[in-house]
Formats: structure tokens, sequence, C-alpha cells
């Protein structure tokens, strides 16, 4: 026998069939609705009868959310935090704070006199590494409308609005004095007093005079260097004539170095306001002089580890050959200015100082690691 809500000619029950009509307009008890409601039906049902029980359904497919599950929200939130991350890493140029990470340990290789000691060295390496990174987040703070100005550096977080300029001061200045007061605790006065000189030269006399005067690379030459003095320093607090041969060292390789960069950029260089020299005089004489010069001094500057007795024959001849080689590049960008040869002189010069630098360390009898 059919239930009482069974229509006839249907086999599915009719969920009118157990309703009570109020009125002739054919409204009923239980399900009271509205014209937006009926026009809804047919995507979700308004009222639920369950063996002759009426409910009303209260919620409307119009106002009708997705549940919210907040784990769905965790993978955005991370891929959010690693993208803040990578930006803030961009502000502190790592390429160039690794290669003053590596200058800061092999200074501190060469003023070992007693034993190496990881911790200092450890804490000598990270400390130079934090200053350099503080200072170069300051240096793109304050040099923001240049980078928004130039193809090569407008896409950097600041500039592109990816990081805020006031939180990349705040940034700045926080990993600066944090790697500061690394070197002054854990290494020694020296050191400390060694790398706020290097971030005072850099972001005091450095950065503004590169709208000024072409000697802005030689004056930010010195900066560059002095992480081989904060090694040596931390290592043996005091400075010997072989930590100025590291030093002499890095302060000769900045200028092919640089000026094949400036070469390459010149353009952007010039509509931004920076006056280096391969933007002021692209073609003159001092920028030969410049190149020609620096990269006939390294040579015997890179030579003098062995007339020292800090390295060996090994490093002599592989020293010998780096020199020869970048010396080559240069000539060909002086006999021949463009991006080519300027690229050709950059890449030699990247590849020579690490090339060097592992000579210095595994050909000499100075030291045991």
């Amino acid at each position: 026998m059919l239930p009482s809500n069974y229509s006839e000619g249907n086999s599915r029950p009719n969920p009118t069939a157990n309703l009570k009509k109020i009125d002739g307009a054919g409204r009923f008890r239980g399900c009271r609705t509205t014209q937006k409601r009926r026009e809804a039906v047919s995507r979700d049902r308004l009222c639920t009868i369950v063996d002759g029980t009426t409910f009303s359904l209260e919620r409307s497919i119009e106002n009708e959310q997705p549940a919210s599950l907040p784990w769905l929200n965790v993978p955005n939130e991370a891929a959010t935090g690693v993208k803040a991350f990578r930006q803030y890493v961009q502000l502190t140029k790592p390429r160039i704070t690794l290669l003053i990470a590596i200058s800061t340990a092999v200074g501190y290789c060469y003023g070992v006199t007693a034993g190496f000691h990881w911790f200092t060295f450890l804490n000598a390496v990270l400390g130079a590494a934090l200053m350099a990174a503080g200072s170069a987040t300051l240096n793109q703070w304050w040099e923001r409308d240049i980078d928004a100005q130039m193809n090569r550096t407008k896409a950097r977080p600041i500039p592109s609005g990816t990081v805020k300029a006031n939180q990349a001061l705040v940034f700045g200045v926080a990993i600066s004095l944090l790697g500061f007061i690394e070197l002054l605790v854990l290494c020694n006065i020296l050191a400390a007093g060694l790398g706020l000189l290097t971030s005072a030269g850099y972001l005091l006399a450095y950065t503004p005079l590169k709208r000024k005067h072409p000697i802005c690379t030689t004056i930010g030459a010195f900066p560059g260097a002095t992480p081989a003095l904060i090694g040596f320093a931390a290592a043996s607090s005091h400075l010997t004539v072989e930590a100025w041969v590291l030093f002499g060292i890095l302060f000769l390789w900045q200028f092919p170095h640089f000026h094949a960069i400036a070469w390459i950029y010149r353009e952007d260089y010039e509509r931004a306001g920076v006056r280096m020299l391969a933007v002021v005089h692209p073609y003159g004489v001092a920028l030969t002089l410049e190149i020609l010069v620096t990269l006939l001094l390294l040579i015997p500057m890179t030579l003098a580890p062995t007339a020292l007795h800090m390295t060996g024959k090994v490093y002599l001849v592989a020293a010998l050959c780096l020199d020869l080689v970048l010396l080559y590049f240069g000539v060909q960008l002086v006999r021949e200015r463009s991006r080519q040869r300027a690229r050709n002189l950059l890449l030699a010069s990247v590849v020579y100082i690490p090339i060097l630098f592992a000579f210095l360390v595994f050909d000499t009898p100075r030291f045991m690691i």
C-alpha cells in the first residue's frame, strides 16, 4: 500500500500531499516561499519532507557562499612568505655579498697564526656578510630614484613596489647593526671598526659621488677591498703587509670589472645621471689608462704572495696565467669599444677572482684547515 504522500501516476512522493492550505492562494504551512525562491526550486529544494514532516530551508542560493576551510589558505600564505623572503634577499645583492664573504674568509686564513678557530672564522664571515648585505640594502634605498630610471635595476624590490622604502631602510639598518655587533663581540674591535669603515665609505662616499664625478669608481674600490682586512684582523687583531697585499689584489681587480659593467649599461647610467667614466668619456684616454694600468699593476700584486712566502709555485703559475688572460680581454676592450668586448672582460673578471682565491687558500703552508 502506497503512503499517503504519493500522488497517482507518480512513483515519487508528492511533497505537498500532507500540507494544509491556509488560504486559496496556494500557500502552505511550513513552507513560506517567495517568488525568488520558487525560481530557484529547480536548483535547490526549498522544503524537505521526510515521513510527512516539513522543514523550511532558510538559505537562498543567491546568498549561499562556499564553506571557508582555513587550511586551504596555508599554501597561498606560504607562497606569499617565500616571495617576500626572496625580495628581501634580492635587496642584499647576494652575489656581491657572497664575494665579500669569500674575501673575508681568505683574509682570515692568512691572519691565522696560532691555530684555526672555526667559531671566530664563522662569525667573522657572517658578520662581514651581514654588514655587506645591510650596506647593499641601504644603497638600494638611497638610490631608489636612480634604479627606477634604469632598465637594469627598475625591477629591483623598491622601485618595483614589492618592498616599501621604509621597510628596506629598517631592514638595512637592522642587519648592518647585527653584523657590527657580531664582529665586535665575537671577533674583535679592529674587525668591527673596519666593517663600520667599509659601510660608511660605501654609503657616504661612493654612493653620492656616483652622480657627481667619475672618481667614484676609485673611491668605491677602497671599501670594496676592505673585507680581506676584516677577515685578517678577526684572526690576528692586527694588520701586516700580507693583509695589504690581499687588499691590493681586490682593489686593482675592481677597475676592469666595474668599467666593463659601466660600458655595457652606459645608456642606463647616463639616463639616471650616474657619472661613471665609461659614461662621461666612453672613448676617452682616461678609460683606457684605468683599465690597462690597473691590469698591469695587478700582475706584480698577485705574484707578491709567492715572494712573501704566502703561497707556493702552483699558485704562482696559476696567478700568472689568470693575469695574462684578464689582460688579454682588457686589451681587446681598449682596442674595440663594444658591448661584446665589455661582456668578455666582465665574464673573465668574474671567473678570475674565485679561481685566484682558491689557489691562494689551497697552495699555502701557512695554515691547516
